[in-house]
């Protein structure tokens, strides 16, 4: 059977049976009233998802569909037949939509469920709806509306949940084939498949999930290269991926790690979801000699990437249970744990370098301890003015000391900037004090002997 997953096709509702008109012609009956029937109901267009279908190759070659339309109305009150509707059934997984707007009208990936893309016309009402007391013969009826019709595109999403990607020849048609009971067709050539093929896996304790493996996909198919990136709608669906690496290839253009970048780039232009859905690494073909020595680098490339890599060789079923375990627990429980491990350790050339920059810290610090050193003065300035103001009290009680105080301050001023400064000025502060205490100690005296004979002569 040829496997068709687009299609386009035309649809069209039936058309609404028109009313009668029609009036009673009964012996002895003179003048009978109107007895027009009303038309029939056209039938409608409606898509429903067959589970025993896996193919949309019978539209493929019948491209028109029209439902039947509804019965006209007759006499003696009858009514027009309504039509039944017609029924397309398509596989599981199709999406209709409508080519002149873009619009998805349904996606049935549900088996039994039903949509009605196109509705039937109604039919029209006969003449005896429009009798009235003042209108008793009504000579007219109403026509029966046209249906609906539409063009369609009919695309179809397999629903799995695993699907297979890699280059031609990456050997996913006979990994579906050890894991399932699928029997896909098996060469030594590329493009070996050509359609998509479903599988299913039986795991443990009872639990399966089906496996989709469609063509293989080469650097381009976004341009149409090779077979063009159109099978990857049937992966759209798929909760995790399989990428499977050919770790035996012998041309001189590719390698694995080389294989898994563009690969990847394809997926992006194709789809952003679909580029970040979990994948599963998986190296095959290590029963071959040569596959031994790229694994160790291609592992090596992949851990700094922080992806882990299942090496399997279908040929010989080695690895299988490892990578079916993985796929399982991000199918049923959605940890990705398995799929992912720790980046190594980066070498010490880089940390050394790193921390350079912190090298300079010491250096702000004592250019902030700099910038704030002059803050230190004020004190100095406070003690210096403390140490000033008995220089003044000493020129209030005599001018000669105050010109001495004066020369002794122009030390004091020099002697600011230093840290033994305070302790000068404090010498020089208590001599000036003495010196002016013994030069009071006088003056009092004189000013009392002067004194005392005034108020002797007044006695």
């Amino acid at each position: 059977m040829k496997f068709v997953d687009e299609v386009r096709i035309f649809v069209k509702a039936g058309d609404g049976g028109n009313g009668a008109v029609a009036f009673r012609r009964e012996k002895y009956v003179d003048r009978g009233g109107p007895n027009g029937g009303d038309g029939g109901d056209g039938g409608s267009v409606i898509f429903e998802a067959n589970p025993q279908l896996t193919t949309l190759l019978d539209y493929r070659y019948q491209q028109h569909h029209r439902a039947k339309g509804g019965e006209n109305g007759m006499g003696s009150d009858c009514n027009g037949r309504s039509s039944e509707d017609l029924i397309l059934k398509v596989p599981v997984g199709t999406i209709i939509r409508d080519v002149d707007t873009e619009e998805v009208l349904a996606d049935l990936n549900t088996a039994g469920e039903r949509t009605v893309v196109c509705k039937g016309g109604r039919g029209g009402l006969g003449n005896m709806n429009f009798a009235t007391s003042t209108r008793q013969t009504p000579r007219f009826a109403q026509d029966g509306t046209k249906g609906e019709e539409r063009t369609l595109r009919l695309e179809l999403k397999l629903l799995a949940d695993v699907g297979l990607l890699g280059y031609p020849n990456a050997g996913k048609s006979t990994l579906i084939s050890v894991v399932s009971r699928a029997r896909p067709k098996i060469a030594d050539y590329p493009f070996t498949t050509l359609v998509p093929n479903l599988g299913l896996v039986q795991y443990k304790d009872g639990l399966s999930f089906v496996m989709a493996d469609i063509p293989g996909i080469i650097e381009g198919a976004s341009e149409g290269v090779g077979l063009g990136h159109q099978f990857l709608r049937h992966v759209e669906r798929c909760k995790v991926l399989i990428h499977l690496l050919d770790m035996g290839t012998e041309v001189e253009d590719r390698a694995p790690l080389k294989d898994f970048d563009i690969l990847n780039e394809e997926l992006r232009k194709y789809s952003e979801e679909l580029s970040h859905k979990p994948q599963v690494v998986a190296a095959n073909k290590l029963d071959l000699p040569h596959a031994q020595e790229r694994l160790g680098k291609l592992t090596e490339e992949m851990r700094k990437r922080g992806i882990a890599v299942f090496p399997v060789s279908c040929a010989t079923g080695e690895g299988m249970q490892p990578l079916l375990d993985a796929v399982a627990e991000v199918l049923f429980t959605g940890r990705t744990d398995k799929l992912h491990v720790e980046p190594p350790p980066k070498p010490r050339a880089e940390k050394k370098a790193a921390p350079a920059p912190a090298k300079k810290a010491p250096a702000a610090v004592k250019t902030v301890a700099a910038k704030k050193a002059p803050a230190k003065k004020a004190p100095a300035k406070k003690a210096a003015a403390v140490k000033k103001a008995p220089a003044k009290k000493a020129a209030v009680a005599k001018k000669a000391p105050a010109k001495k105080a004066a020369v002794k301050k122009a030390p004091a001023k020099k002697a600011a900037p230093a840290k033994k400064a305070p302790a000068k000025k404090a010498a020089a502060k208590r001599v000036v004090t003495k010196k002016a205490a013994a030069k009071k100690a006088p003056a009092r005296g004189a000013a009392a002997k002067k004194a005392a004979p005034k108020r002797a002569r007044r006695s």
